[in-house]
């Protein structure tokens, strides 16, 4: 269980498929209470850093397209409108609680390449100073590379690391890690604590959950072999109700705890 004690930083990671619907539309409902719960927790005095997905997948949906493109360069310029519409969207509703938000679109070179991993180190401690929300996605308009093989999964690990932040939160459309795929055993069983990502552990992941997202739990599991490495809990829960957030930073049975390395700490 998390201790909320221990908790001064948080990185949230939320998915394509907890932002929108099945048919590519924002859940509107969904986004102002991630953006409340998350208000109110920085009110409390934790520091946090949202890492969003989504981009494509809203500006799929905004453009009216039947189907996500399946070229790069359309996944591009879908790109490009839905980011616009979710830092939009995110500014509204962290506003409305009285909360600054500040935009910040990363390429891997920007943790791969010394000066600019220092630099973006700096711009977030930066934005805690100036008491603002950092939104990080992945900048999917020019980094082709990202679009074909990267996930915001990874990312959100990779964030957590730069702000050496205390817990990574991955919002997802599946409870958390079970010993099967829930969704084709009903004898499946939520896997509540894991104590180091072995081959077993990663012998569990299936594929992508949804035709809108583009990780799966695989994903989830690297970005937990990272996180944790680093010594940083990771916590794998379904995103429909963000207010179970408030459950899982009180110490209550939340999802997949991916436990640090302690010698790390």
């Amino acid at each position: 269980m998390i201790n909320r004690k221990d908790i001064k930083r948080i990185v949230v990671k939320v998915g394509t498929s907890t932002l929108t619907y099945d048919t590519g539309k924002i859940n509107i409902r969904r986004m102002s209470k991630l953006a409340q719960v998350l208000s109110d927790l920085k009110n409390a005095g934790i520091e946090i850093v949202l890492v969003t997905s989504g981009a494509i997948g809203v500006g799929v949906g905004k453009l009216g397209l039947k189907e996500r493109p399946k070229d790069t360069p359309g996944r591009q310029a879908a790109a490009t409108v839905g980011q616009c519409e979710l830092m939009f969207l995110y500014d509204k509703f962290f506003g409305e609680y009285g909360n600054i938000t500040g935009q910040l679109l990363v390429t891997r070179n920007d943790f791969e390449n010394e000066e600019r991993h220092r630099n973006l180190h700096n711009s977030f401690m930066k934005l805690f100073e100036y008491g603002a929300l950092p939104i990080v996605n992945e900048n999917d308009s020019v980094a082709v590379e990202e679009i074909v093989y990267g996930d915001n999964d990874s990312l959100s690990a990779h964030v957590s690391e730069i702000v050496d932040a205390d817990t990574l939160i991955i919002l997802t459309d599946i409870d958390g890690l079970f010993s099967a795929n829930p969704r084709e055993d009903e004898n499946a069983v939520l896997i509540h604590s894991v104590e180091e990502i072995n081959d077993d552990i990663l012998a569990l992941a299936g594929g992508s959950g949804t035709n809108r997202g583009t990780g799966g739990m695989i994903t989830k599991l690297h970005a937990a072999q990272i996180a944790t490495a680093a010594g940083i809990d990771t916590v794998v829960m379904n995103g429909s109700d963000p207010e179970d957030i408030y459950k899982l930073i009180d110490g209550r049975q939340i999802g997949t705890l991916f436990k640090a390395k302690a010698e790390v700490k």
